[in-house]
């Protein structure tokens, strides 16, 4: 049984253009790149080479990037290390009530340490309205983080008209573009962005390697001590295949970007298309709204979500219910629970992912099966849809 991957929200295969970028740094040329001598400047210029790449996916300098080991470590330094920079500023921070946990789990973090946090609401789309962020900002809110893109539902947030926002109130603005990147168009200079996160593996790199956009002039308080590597703002010895491969990945998104964009959308389309036909009572989150192109975020009503992936895997097909760090639990999304989902509904999410090697085929297989599965999960459930 051939088995197909709808999960590329969670993590991404590494292309062979990447992969093939990556391998001579793990033999011939291994120098550290904080080396003086021959080997060290081969890989220090490796580490240059690819920080040019991911500030032109980002439309940033090559200084303002920060390489850090992936999207956890960047969105830390962002929200708590950005924070902790703005003492003057003030104690108070707002954060969307949609983020991922590397954001949320930051700002929670910041709350043990004094500072007063608002976790700002979607609308029932899925949306953060600047209009709330504006709303929430006081005198002494130092930071703002809101997310580009969710990686549950896919739905792309108004982060421009949000950066805009703070740059009048000279609040400092941070953006998880995690699930954005080599998805939509990046523009941290149009985003009124002070710092961005993104991660390698969401879009063909390894696992391991990200980066933090950090503007110019903006100084966040390090989380990590050592050497003085990345201008002091990340102490440690670089990853430098990861890094290579990292800068790899961002030149071929941007390269790439729009063409792949217009077939995974239909694509996606295809599938809701089919999926809705096909079975009936079924609830598509963020409907309405601007959505990446791979992602479709659907409750199909009378089926626990967890027991439709779970079959799904037994059949060969890897879908997720949403974020990758949570699968297993049994608490539903805080995303569509915030977007004002009702429990027994949002319990039975399921999350589409799809990629850049997606075929009409694999969509086909995905509409053959699922029916039949849910058919026999509503028939077994106690509060089975009619």
């Amino acid at each position: 049984m051939s088995r197909i991957y709808l999960d590329h929200n969670a993590s991404t295969p590494v292309r062979p253009e990447v992969l093939e970028a990556m391998l001579p740094y793990f033999g011939e040329h291994f120098g550290n790149a904080s080396s003086a001598h021959a080997f060290g400047q081969e890989a220090k210029g490796a580490i240059e080479e690819a920080r040019a790449r991911v500030a032109a996916l980002l439309n940033a300098t090559p200084a303002e990037i920060v390489l850090t080991s992936g999207g956890t470590e960047s969105d830390n330094l962002g929200v708590i290390g950005g924070a902790r920079a703005l003492p003057m500023k003030g104690r108070h921070v707002i954060v969307s009530a949609i983020e991922h946990d590397a954001v949320r789990h930051a700002a929670d973090q910041l709350e043990r340490e004094g500072f007063t946090v608002t976790r700002a609401a979607p609308n029932t789309r899925g949306v953060v309205e600047p209009e709330t962020i504006a709303g929430a900002i006081r005198p002494d809110t130092a930071l703002v983080s809101v997310m580009a893109a969710n990686n549950e539902t896919g739905v792309v947030q108004p982060v421009a008209e949000i950066g805009a926002v703070c740059a009048e109130r000279g609040v400092a603005f941070h953006v998880d573009a995690v699930q954005a990147a080599g998805k939509i168009p990046i523009d941290v200079q149009a985003w009124r962005a002070t710092l961005a996160t993104i991660a390698g593996h969401k879009f063909y790199g390894p696992k391991g390697a990200g980066a933090l956009y950090v503007k110019r002039g903006f100084k966040p308080t390090p989380l990590q001590h050592g050497g003085d590597h990345e201008k002091g703002r990340r102490a440690g010895t670089e990853n430098v295949p990861g890094i290579v491969g990292l800068g790899k990945a961002c030149e071929l998104a941007q390269r790439e970007l729009s063409e792949s964009a217009a077939r995974i959308s239909r694509l996606r389309d295809r599938l809701e298309a089919g999926i809705m036909e096909r079975i009936p009572n079924v609830v598509r989150h963020g409907d309405g709204a601007p959505r990446v192109p791979n992602t479709s975020h659907l409750s199909i009503v009378g089926a626990e979500g967890e027991h439709v992936i779970l079959t799904l895997d037994m059949k060969g097909i890897a879908v997720s219910s949403g974020a990758a760090c949570k699968a297993g639990s049994s608490h539903p999304s805080h995303v569509l629970l915030a977007m004002g989902v009702e429990r027994e509904i949002a319990q039975s999410a399921v999350r589409f992912s799809l990629g850049r090697c997606t075929t009409d085929a694999e969509i086909d297989r995905v509409l053959e099966v699922l029916p039949g599965i849910i058919a026999k999960l509503r028939a077994a459930s106690p509060t089975a849809a009619s």
